[in-house]
């Protein structure tokens, strides 16, 4: 069972993949702003992020950055999840320090698979969602 923090503005959403990440098996961690998630981040050391883009006080770039910056040598995967679809935007985030990055409106199935693919030591071979 991995630990996964999950960090994410729209409770809707939140409750989703909450519900999802814990039918997989997974422990749950949450924050609902960009701040909240990387103090639980640095504090509690995630195996994985599911990290938005766009939240509150802190957006999940910045989150990606200062949490690649505080713990180099820590293996905590990063999975961004957000409406962003721009390739600009998918480039941004790799270079932030993202994993995986996926596109909202999602497949949970989907979601579920490239947490599962990220945990067992790679990315998920990309698909639409």
């Amino acid at each position: 069972m991995a630990r996964i923090l999950i960090v994410e503005d729209e409770p809707d959403v939140m409750l989703l993949l909450e519900n999802r990440v814990r039918g997989a098996g997974h422990d749950v961690i949450s924050a609902t702003d960009g701040e909240a998630g990387l103090e639980l981040a640095l504090a509690e050391k995630p195996d994985l992020i599911v990290l938005d883009w766009m939240m509150p006080k802190l957006d999940g770039i910045r989150v990606c950055e200062l949490v690649r910056h505080a713990d180099p040598d820590r293996d905590i995967k990063v999975l961004m999840l957000t409406a962003r679809s721009q390739q600009k935007d998918v480039d941004r985030a790799y270079a932030a320090g993202a994993d995986e990055y996926i596109v909202k409106p999602f497949s949970s199935r989907e979601l579920i698979t490239r947490i599962g693919a990220l945990l067992d030591g790679g990315a998920a071979e990309a698909h639409p969602v």
